[in-house]
């Protein structure tokens, strides 16, 4: 299976899910650690107040017992990240994948990273551990756009190049199954004709599938990213960017996938309703005082996905009020692309 064809079948949510007491979700995943080097304008860590150290990365213990909880019952996929960059611990990197296909046997495990830690040492090592899918964030097309993007130099631009063609090297070399993938962010039409260029020199001979993702974010930052930036970004996670309808493919969706199919666990173990939850804003569970499953279907979780049934019917404004009401459309004023 392609990964957009995975991606898609993740974010669909079937019958059996619509209801507020739901199976395991099909995936989860789980926040290694909550660093990260780069300061990425469109990504929720910049909501966050003070940034986590190395203390704040997840118990392994805890990684474990979590993970055997979600194998039992019945979760297919283990994304060894979440919102921090999981090649900020090296080690807990590899022996998360280690455990999670040799020890559990899930049939999918999957990282994504933003390039500039994942050398190529680290990257043999996680990719002999079992991974089975390791994407790259590409999401600027030369160091100056990556210096005012990432808010970072600009020279880890071609850090990040180098160790994806690094990692294709050694994934040929070895013979080694992990798949390689790469998405990129549309911004507007001139960026997309500057990042084919890159792309075609640079990413696309060492992957084996590239796809693009709508320039997204919680409306909660909608303005901040117009001020800084001039963009126009669409609100809430929407999918993979689909050509044919210019947006994403899960535009218009009335329930959110996070919510009912796609579990968000971070690194201090708290269970997250959203795919953006950085802070505790959208926690709905403490993983480190109940069980997986537990959360998964505690009350605060069965109230959001009530909400998100009740929008087909009445409306998005059945979201207002609840901490899901930062995606309402009408309140970022969201169009997909960028203006002037």
């Amino acid at each position: 299976m392609s990964i957009t064809a995975n991606i898609d079948r993740i974010t669909r949510v079937p019958d059996a899910y619509r209801m507020p007491v739901v199976p395991a979700p099909k995936s989860v995943k789980i926040e290694l650690s909550p660093r990260c080097n780069l300061r990425c304008a469109f990504c929720s860590l910049r909501t966050r107040e003070t940034q986590p150290g190395v203390e704040d990365d997840m118990d392994f213990s805890l990684f474990r017992r979590i993970t055997t909880e979600m194998r039992e019952a019945g979760v297919e996929e283990i994304g060894a990240f979440y919102l921090g960059e999981s090649f900020s611990n090296p080690e807990l990197l590899v022996k998360a994948v280690r455990w999670c296909k040799h020890d559990l046997q899930f049939p999918y495990v999957f990282l994504t990273t933003n390039g500039t830690l994942a050398s190529p040492d680290v990257v043999e090592e996680v990719m002999r551990a079992g991974l089975d899918s390791l994407k790259w964030s590409v999401n600027a097309a030369d160091e100056a756009q990556y210096a005012a993007i990432m808010g970072v130099k600009g020279s880890l631009f071609w850090r990040s190049l180098a160790n994806l063609r690094d990692a294709w090297r050694i994934r040929q070399a070895g013979e080694l199954p992990t798949r390689l993938y790469a998405s990129s962010i549309r911004y507007n039409d001139e960026q997309d004709r500057c990042m084919d260029i890159m792309l075609k020199h640079f990413v696309l001979p060492y992957v084996d599938e590239h796809y693009w993702l709508p320039a997204y974010s919680m409306a909660l930052r909608a303005e901040e990213m117009r001020e800084r930036h001039g963009w126009n970004v669409t609100v809430g996670n929407m999918g993979r960017y689909d050509p044919a309808l210019g947006t994403g493919n899960r535009a218009g969706q009335d329930v959110c996938w996070a919510a009912f199919t796609e579990g968000h666990v971070r690194a201090d173990g708290h269970l997250s309703a959203c795919c953006f939850g950085s802070t505790d804003r959208f926690d709905v569970g403490d993983l480190t005082r109940e069980s997986f499953l537990d959360a998964w279907n505690g009350a605060a979780m069965q109230h959001i996905r009530g909400l998100h049934l009740r929008v087909s019917e009445e409306g998005p404004e059945v979201l207002r009020g609840s901490m899901c009401e930062v995606c309402l459309p009408e309140k970022a004023d969201a169009v997909q692309g960028q203006e002037g």
